[in-house]
């Protein structure tokens, strides 16, 4: 059977990292195992751990933290008993003094005893709320990454670590907009509501059609542009700051979670 993310959107999120974890998939994960929390990742030498965990406390919305694990610990346990953050995502980065040296399917072999990881909140896990009420979510409707951009709003230094606010893209109408306001607004643990609505030229955002990160989506007549911040934030900061290395999720692709969307909902 050919596996594609329709085949994967109502699988139990253990069954699909299997799945991640044998390389039967390698593409991105919104719109797979609906309903359950999807995390970004950054992964540091001890080093550097400080500094990071102090950048996400001074910049919740691209960076909120859900989980943190022990130095030399590729197991995580609070969000998702068992998997193992060497193998459970489709696509890693490795960055090397801040430029990207390789994009692998598993870090096994880059894995070391000082590594600290860091699990922070990922959009698509509120992108079921989204559908749920009419509102689309356009890389799911394309088969696609979602579309990402840095922007000329810098995020607040801590340490080694600055560099500009990374955000992530869906159009919809302006009735739509008012509505996943409303909705995202919900789940301030993965993004909560949109930075900034229409007008990408005042927020930095020169061309949408060249994302500096994920895939360009089709905007229909009517629609505008709605941006949340986005988990990628860490990669550009890591871009900007050059640490010695520094492993990240390849964008888009996230380690799918136990835990349920309802779980991080305020309402």
């Amino acid at each position: 059977m050919m596996i594609d993310s329709a085949t994967l959107s109502d699988r139990h999120p253990a069954e699909v990292r299997q799945l991640i974890r044998e390389g039967q998939w390698d593409k991105p994960t919104s719109g797979l195992a609906n309903g359950y929390t999807q995390a970004n990742l950054v992964i540091l030498p001890q080093k550097y751990a400080y500094d990071f965990l102090l950048f996400c406390q001074r910049n919740p919305r691209p960076c909120p933290l859900l989980e943190v694990l022990d130095t030399g610990n590729p197991s995580v346990r609070e969000l998702a008993d068992g998997a193992d953050i060497r193998t459970d995502l489709p696509k890693y980065r490795i960055y090397r003094k801040g430029l990207l040296s390789e994009e692998l399917t598993d870090i096994k072999s880059a894995w070391r005893e000082d590594f600290v990881s860091f699990l922070i909140g990922c959009s698509f896990s509120f992108e079921q709320a989204l559908l749920q009420n009419d509102i689309p979510v356009r890389q799911i409707e394309q088969h696609c990454n979602v579309p990402m951009y840095k922007t000329n709003i810098a995020c607040r230094p801590a340490g080694i670590f600055q560099g500009p606010l990374v955000v992530s893209m869906r159009p919809m109408t302006e009735k739509q907009a008012i509505r996943a306001v409303q909705v995202t607004s919900r789940y301030p643990s993965v993004h909560g509501a949109p930075i900034h609505i229409g007008s990408p030229e005042k927020i930095g955002i020169a061309n949408l059609s060249h994302p500096d990160f994920g895939d360009a989506v089709t905007i229909k007549s009517g629609e505008i542009p709605v941006f949340w911040a986005c988990g990628v934030t860490p990669q550009a900061a890591v871009m900007a700051t050059k640490p010695e290395l520094a492993i990240t999720h390849a964008p888009g692709h996230m380690l799918i979670t136990d835990r349920k969307d309802s779980t991080f909902s305020i309402l």
